[in-house]
């Protein structure tokens, strides 16, 4: 074996790894494709004879890709609000239309929908040193070159981003497992068609209100009673295959994220056992200002 095919093989072994880190790192699959590709080239020009372990080196140059990628999105962001839109207006709509949607949804839903839409939120420093380290187990001593950073600097750095990911759950364990239960029953009732199931969640007299970004008409819709309520779920069940539990605003909700990207959320109000209010949020500048977190 020739000395290009070797390296192209010893480059193959870890592909699998490098787009991993890449699509955690950067929340597109097409990015990240991207971005492995770009290892590969620099892989390709550099001298690696004297790499013991050529697999921690790709996982340094495409991280260093990724950030670079990600500083370049947050100036484009700055410069034009619609560089990079956070809320797409069809969720059936993916970012790229270069990678297959169902292969990225499916990407989207190994990671965690919840945790691609909390780690957008965080600056690429933070991403990197919560992405190496917490998902990875890359040492703060190697990241911290990577953000020109001190090793202590870069542990802060993760820190701050694990408590964004993780939340300050408002109400107690206990509580919030009951109210998870009933969430979670919720959303496999509507995945799965399930209406009877579904109605047995609400309470009677369950109000639901959505906000005129919610659609289709342009206005804010209120619908009181289970039936109506369960009925209306049912209409959106196509739509509840890219959302997953999460923490809202300190208690247990819905995102709905295609692809990673925040949609719409679902915030409850539940009594004894029985969902007896539901807002729900679309339009961004209240999704803005939500604090989203990932549940265990």
């Amino acid at each position: 074996m020739d000395g290009a095919s070797l390296l192209t093989e010893r480059f193959e072994e870890h592909r699998s790894h490098l787009r991993a880190v890449s699509y955690r790192m950067l929340g597109s699959l097409a990015e990240a494709d991207d971005a492995v590709q770009e290892a590969w080239l620099r892989l390709r020009r550099s001298d690696v004879s004297e790499v013991e372990n050529l697999g921690g080196w790709l996982t340094t140059v495409v991280s260093r890709v990724c950030l670079n990628m990600l500083r370049s999105r947050e100036t484009r962001r700055e410069d034009s609000m619609d560089a990079y839109p956070a809320y797409p207006a069809d969720p059936a709509v993916g970012r790229e239309d270069t990678v297959d949607p169902e292969q990225e949804a499916v990407m989207a839903d190994s990671v965690g929908l919840a945790l691609l839409v909390v780690l957008d939120t965080l600056t690429p420093a933070e991403r990197l040193a919560f992405v190496l380290h917490d998902l990875f187990a890359v040492s703060f001593d190697e990241i911290a070159p990577l953000l020109g950073k001190s090793s202590a600097a870069t542990r802060q750095l993760a820190s701050r981003a694990r408590r964004r990911v993780k939340g300050a759950p408002l109400v107690a364990e206990a509580d919030l497992s009951r109210r998870r239960r009933v969430v979670e029953a919720f959303l496999a009732a509507t995945r799965g068609g399930h209406f009877d199931d579904l109605v047995s969640l609400l309470h009677p007299d369950v109000v639901l209100r959505a906000d005129k970004a919610v659609g289709p008409t342009p206005r804010p819709l209120v619908v009181t009673g289970a039936v109506p309520v369960a009925t209306g779920a049912m209409a959106a069940m196509q739509r509840a295959r890219a959302t997953q539990p999460a923490l809202v605003g300190g208690t247990v909700g819905l995102a709905m994220a295609p692809l990673g990207r925040l949609f719409l959320v679902l915030r409850f109000t539940i009594e004894d056992g029985l969902i007896t209010e539901i807002d729900v949020v679309a339009e961004p500048e209240r999704l803005a200002g939500l604090e989203l977190a990932v549940l265990d």
